[in-house]
């Protein structure tokens, strides 16, 4: 089975053929793609592969242009870094998504999901049509983000706007910290809650302990290993934050915007 893999980091598309061939050693990646203008190209060019790894958000545009412009019969998995992208809408029938950092048994399910599907190659290109449909005409209603939260501080409730919060962290209890750094417990028993109720334009989950607002980014240095270590703006200027070698790409791509 040849694939290809639409994907701008060199990193991710790396570890992302390391893991296809972990999963399933029939598929033969035969081509990296690096950005949407080499992809337009290729695809003009070359007739398709058995199967698309596709990444959306691209360093000169997103991929679905090419699924606009070139009627595929092949199964795509999309690959993505946000869920802003009308996510529910890859669920139609050939399609599927992936979250990064790409989880191993959602990959094998979703190749497997793609295998069947290559079955039934006359289903696919009306599949690829309906899910570009719901992405340019909005079909999926926009997620609603929360505005604020209510903190708990001397056994008292406080509204805090979210333009207010410089970032969540955990400690036994989760915690939301202003820019003005005053400290609020939270009603929620993990910060998995409270990410998926803030933007992910605005918000970044970094590592188990740490959600930050863009806007308390004072800057970031490289580590050992690829890593990446943030340093927050003041008076937050003594954390620092450590993101893993699997996030910096991701995280780099989320704040160069």
């Amino acid at each position: 089975m040849k694939a290809i893999i639409i994907e701008d980091e060199k990193l991710v598309a790396k570890e992302l053929v390391a893991k296809i061939t972990e999963v399933d050693t029939n598929i033969e990646i035969t081509e990296i793609l690096s950005s949407l203008k080499t992809s337009l190209r290729w695809f003009s060019e070359n007739a398709e592969p058995d199967i698309i790894f596709a990444d959306i958000q691209l360093s000169d545009g997103v991929s679905f242009e090419v699924f606009n412009k070139f009627q595929l019969t092949c199964p795509i998995i999309f690959t993505t870094a946000y869920n802003e992208y009308a996510i529910q809408a890859f669920k139609v029938n050939g399609i599927d998504y992936l979250l990064k950092p790409i989880n191993r048994q959602e990959l094998k399910n979703a190749i497997e999901k793609a295998k069947r599907l290559a079955e039934s190659p006359r289903n696919l290109p009306m599949n690829v049509q309906k899910l570009m449909e719901a992405l340019n005409m909005n079909v999926v209603p926009q997620k609603k983000f929360k505005e604020q939260f209510l903190g708990n501080i001397r056994n008292s409730w406080v509204p805090i706007k979210i333009t207010e919060i410089a970032y969540f962290t955990r400690n036994e209890l989760n915690y939301m910290v202003t820019f003005s750094n005053e400290k609020y417990i939270l009603d929620f028993i993990t910060l998995d809650e409270v990410e998926e109720l803030l933007d992910p334009n605005q918000f970044y989950r970094a590592n188990r302990q740490y959600i930050i607002n863009v806007e308390a980014i004072l800057s970031v240095h490289n580590a050992i290993n690829a890593k990446l270590v943030l340093k927050l703006k003041k008076p937050h200027n003594q954390i620092e934050i450590d993101i893993s070698r699997e996030k910096a790409p991701t995280f780099k791509k989320w704040l160069d915007r």
